[in-house]
């Protein structure tokens, strides 16, 4: 069975697209730690980052580092901390979560819960920042 990221590749499930390429894409989480909070995912199914084949994964890190400048520039923080943690879903995907200090990465902290209008306006601000 696919996985809700194979879903949102095939366009069956909206997301909030931060970058995209032929192999791989970025979103914003809908259960964010902080604004910003962007997964960043093969567009193969794979479940485990380290099941990954070289290339791909390689590519995924720089895809994901790509990103993180983006994310960077768009929202104020000290740095964007990378998370694997590959649990939540069965397909290989790294969390890039802007944060000023290590508490910011804990995922047991209270999500934040967002409008659809300020994912949109958060994405487009990031997509901006990566042109």
């Amino acid at each position: 069975m696919a996985s809700i990221f194979s879903k949102i590749v095939a366009g069956d499930i909206p997301c909030y697209k931060i970058a995209e390429n032929e192999r791989y894409l970025a979103f914003l989480d809908i259960s964010p730690l902080k604004k910003g909070h962007t997964l960043v995912i093969p567009k193969k199914e794979v479940d485990y980052l380290f099941d990954l084949d070289k290339d791909t994964y390689a590519g995924l890190m720089d895809f994901a580092r790509e990103v993180a400048e983006g994310i960077k520039k768009a929202i104020p923080c000290k740095r964007i901390g990378l998370c694997v943690i590959g649990l939540e879903v069965p397909h290989a995907h790294i969390h890039l979560i802007p944060i000023n200090s290590e508490n910011d990465m804990n995922f047991r902290n209270e999500k934040l819960t967002l409008s659809r209008e300020e994912f949109e306006t958060l994405a487009a601000t990031i997509r901006t920042a990566l042109s």
